[in-house]
């Protein structure tokens, strides 16, 4: 079946500089009010709605309110596989429909598929798909990474880098009270049953209205707004907005696996998170300890971002690189994908 955007023209499928304002303001603050976008942007809060309201339509982004694992205790994992190529797909496929996996991603030419895996605890003893896939017959190979310290991620964007917001609207726009910052000796959040209802929901949908919330999870409209609070508070619960693959037009996206110096590696994954190309930067275990997912328009640029921008970095031993083919999986729940 073809989706709406399917039929639009290149130009359509584009966002305009006041879509990409709004997309801006989302990130900075996926639940801000109309009239407080409205007030950033310099609009009427009925034309922020009414854009909004558009582009959510028409599939080209939604926001997302999304849980940082390791704030809950849980552990999370970036998952090599290497299949047959005549098995990627259809494993791919089967470990996108888990609702331990948050993204899932086909490369090297379809004969690899990378993922995140979460586990309710430390281990991969913790996961059964983890379990299960060396005893697959297909899959030749894997190897999983602990994601060990998120450098760029999670709430923040590539458009927080380069989006049309002035510093005066991102200020304006950015939640009064910041997440608290953990450490390693924070404990984890724990979480009832309505907790974990309206964090399934805000998954789906990151702007549901606290009215659709508190009557889909039987919670008080007053108990609903207060743990959102608590919970974005706590730096359990965050807010991305994703968008949809024919409105980014990433004509080349890759995974880098970077072996760093130890001495060096958070200056190194700091240095990566302000690369304009980086959309997500994560210190792993393993002997490439270093790990980001690359966005460009071309393997020409990307060749220049080796040798330039990559090569230039501290303490830097070993790169290795793996094209992205397909994405079978976002961030969000899944949606099974178009063949």
């Amino acid at each position: 079946m073809k989706t709406y955007l399917d039929i639009l023209s290149r130009a359509d499928r584009e966002l305009s500089e006041e879509d990409l304002a709004l997309a801006h303001a989302l990130q900075i603050n996926g639940r801000a009010s109309f009239r407080e976008i409205a007030d950033a942007l310099g609009v009427s809060d009925q034309t922020a709605a009414r854009r909004w309201s558009r582009l959510r339509s028409a599939g080209k982004l939604r926001v997302l309110g999304l849980t940082d694992p390791q704030r809950l205790g849980d552990s999370p994992w970036v998952v090599r596989v290497r299949c047959t190529p005549d098995a990627a797909a259809s494993i791919g496929e089967a470990m996108a429909r888990r609702t331990d996996t948050t993204w899932v991603n086909l490369s090297s030419g379809g004969t690899e598929i990378s993922c995140s895996v979460r586990t309710r605890g430390p281990g991969t003893e913790e996961s059964p798909l983890l379990q299960k896939l060396p005893r697959t017959p297909q899959v030749v190979d894997v190897s999983a990474h602990c994601l060990l310290h998120v450098f760029f991620g999670q709430d923040l964007g590539t458009i927080n880098k380069s989006g049309p917001l002035t510093a005066e609207q991102v200020a304006q726009l950015t939640p009064s009270v910041a997440p608290a910052q953990a450490t390693a000796d924070t404990p984890p959040v724990m979480l009832d049953a309505g907790d974990r209802q309206l964090l399934d929901l805000l998954a789906r949908d990151g702007r549901a209205a606290p009215g659709e919330l508190a009557a889909a999870t039987g919670l008080s409209l007053s108990t609903v707004r207060r743990r959102i609070t608590e919970l974005r508070a706590a730096g359990v619960l965050y807010f991305d907005v994703e968008y949809h693959p024919d409105v980014l037009q990433r004509n080349f996206r890759a995974a880098l696996w970077l072996e760093i110096d130890p001495s060096r590696l958070a200056e190194a994954g700091e240095a990566l998170a302000t690369h304009p190309e980086v959309s997500f930067a994560a210190a792993v275990t393993g002997t490439a300890n270093l790990y980001a997912s690359i966005d460009v328009a071309t393997a020409q640029l990307f060749y220049r971002y080796l040798t330039e921008s990559v090569a230039a970095l501290p303490g830097l031993r070993h790169t290795a690189t793996v094209p992205i083919h397909r994405t079978l999986k976002g961030p969000g729940p899944y949606l099974p994908t178009r063949a």
